[in-house]
C-alpha cells in the first residue's frame, strides 16, 4: 500500500426527513445568508425548493434561489451564479439536486470568495485556489459523489473544454440525504447513476498498486451492492432500501475511500469527458460508452487485475485461463450496462452515432490537451493510444 492522506471532513445526514435538518446545518457550519443552487426544475415540481424556502424563511435565515442548472454544468451558468451570490453577500452556498447542481454551488462559492477572480482559471491551473465559501448539499440524485468528493468538474462552452478540479476546498461541510427524494428520478437519470457511481470505483481499483488488499475489498463489495441495487432500482425507483444503499455508495464512490493508497486511473472519466463536451451527452452515458473500449485496450498491461475483478464481483470461476477470466469480467460488465438500456458504443448512443475517424483523433487531441499530456496511470495513454480507444468505441461490440 503507498503512502496516502485521508480527508472526508463532509458532515453526513442520512435517512428520511434529512432535508428537513437544513437549518440546523446551516447554523452549525456558520451560514447566515444562503444561496440555493439548482437545475431544471424538478425541483420545483416535487416541491423540494419551495419546502426548503418556507423552512428557512420560518427559520429566520436569508436565501436566495438560483436556478437553471443543466447536466454537464456550464461555466457561464457558474458565472452568472458567483455575480448574483456576491450581490445578496452570500456567505454559504447550498447545491439541491446531484453532480451537476453540487458542482455549480462549489463553482459559485470560490468565484463569491475570490473577488476579481475569474472561476475558470482555478479549473485550468492558472490561478490557485486558497479560499472559499462552505458549501452545503441536499442531495436528489445518487450519481457524482460531488456531495463528499473533492472534484467538481464544469464545462467551457466556448472552448469546448469539460474540466475537473480536485482540492480540498471541494469538499461540502455537509450533506443532507434522503433517499425519498429520488424516488421521481426517469430510469435513464437512474442507469446513469448506477454507472457513475460503478466507475469512480472501477477508475480507482484498476491500478498497478499491488498489495493492497482491504482497499480493493472494499471497492468489490461496493461495486456488488450496486450492481444488485441497480437492478432493483430500475424495476421500482421507490424501493427505498436499493435506492438508499446507491446513494450511501455514490458517496462513498467518490469519498476517496475506493483507491486509498493505489495510484487511481481516471483514464475512462477523461475520455468521457471530450465526449461530454463535443456532444453534450450524459456524464453516465458518456461512461458506458467509453469503458469497455477502454478495457478491451489495457487488459494485458495486468490481466490479473481484470481477472480478479471477474472473479470477486462477477463470480467468473477462474479455470485457470486467466486472459479468458478476464476477458468475461469485461463482458459481464458491458453486459450489465446493456441490461440498464445504457449506450455500450458510438452508434448506441443517440447524441453521437457512428462518427469518421476524424472525430477520434480530434476526441484523442482535446483528451491529451493538444499532446502536452499522458492520460491514466493503469496504462499511460498518449495521444496514439487515445485515437485507438475511441475508434474502438466507435464500433465496439463485446
Amino acid at each position: 500500500m503507498q503512502a496516502f492522506t485521508q480527508y472526508t471532513p463532509t458532515e453526513i445526514v442520512f435517512g428520511k426527513g434529512a432535508e428537513l435538518r437544513l437549518a440546523d446545518m446551516i447554523r452549525k457550519h456558520g451560514g447566515t445568508r444562503v444561496m440555493l443552487v439548482y437545475g431544471g426544475g424538478s425541483v420545483i415540481k416535487s416541491g423540494l425548493l419551495p419546502r426548503l424556502e418556507g423552512l428557512l424563511r420560518e427559520e429566520k435565515i436569508e436565501c436566495v434561489a438560483f436556478g437553471g442548472v443543466q447536466p454537464n454544468p456550464l461555466l457561464s451558468r457558474a458565472r452568472e451564479g458567483v455575480e448574483k451570490a456576491r450581490a445578496f453577500h452570500a456567505d454559504m452556498i447550498i447545491g439541491v439536486g446531484g453532480g451537476s447542481a453540487i458542482d455549480t454551488a462549489k463553482a459559485v462559492a470560490h468565484g463569491a470568495a475570490n473577488p476579481g477572480a475569474d472561476i475558470w482559471d482555478f479549473w485550468v491551473r492558472k490561478r490557485e485556489l486558497t479560499k472559499s465559501l462552505p458549501v452545503g448539499a441536499v442531495l436528489t440524485i445518487s450519481a457524482a459523489g460531488s456531495e463528499t468528493s473533492n472534484s467538481a468538474v464544469i464545462t467551457n462552452k466556448e472552448t469546448g473544454e469539460k474540466r475537473g478540479l480536485g482540492t480540498d476546498f471541494n469538499r461540502p461541510a455537509f450533506a443532507l440525504m434522503n433517499p425519498e427524494l429520488t424516488y421521481t428520478l426517469p430510469e435513464y437519470q437512474i442507469a446513469c447513476g448506477v454507472v457513475d457511481i460503478m466507475m469512480h470505483t472501477l477508475d480507482r481499483y484498476f491500478t498497478k498498486t499491488e498489495g493492497n488488499g482491504f482497499t480493493a475489498e472494499v471497492a468489490e463489495a461496493l461495486l456488488r451492492v450496486v450492481i444488485e441495487n441497480g437492478s432493483k432500482a430500475m424495476e421500482n425507483p421507490r424501493d427505498y432500501d436499493a435506492m438508499s444503499e446507491l446513494m450511501w455508495c455514490g458517496s462513498v464512490s467518490h469519498n476517496g475511500m475506493t483507491g486509498l493508497g493505489n495510484a487511481v486511473d481516471f483514464s475512462v472519466h477523461q475520455l468521457g469527458h471530450e465526449l461530454s463536451a463535443m456532444f453534450d451527452i450524459a456524464h453516465g452515458a458518456s461512461l458506458s460508452v467509453m469503458w469497455g473500449a477502454w478495457a478491451e485496450y489495457v487488459l494485458e498491461e495486468r490481466p490479473e487485475c481484470f481477472a480478479r475483478y471477474a472473479e470477486k464481483v462477477w463470480g467468473v470461476k477462474n479455470g485457470g485461463d486467466i486472459m479468458e477470466t478476464a476477458r468475461t469480467g469485461i463482458e459481464k460488465t458491458v453486459g450489465y450496462f446493456k441490461s440498464l438500456q445504457m449506450p455500450v458504443c458510438f452508434s448506441e448512443a443517440r447524441e453521437i452515432g457512428a462518427q469518421p475517424d476524424s472525430v477520434a483523433e480530434e476526441l484523442a487531441l482535446r483528451c491529451s490537451f493538444r499532446e502536452t499530456r499522458l492520460v491514466g496511470q493503469f496504462k499511460r495513454l498518449d495521444k496514439k493510444d487515445l485515437i485507438e480507444i475511441y475508434r474502438k468505441a466507435n464500433r465496439f461490440n463485446a
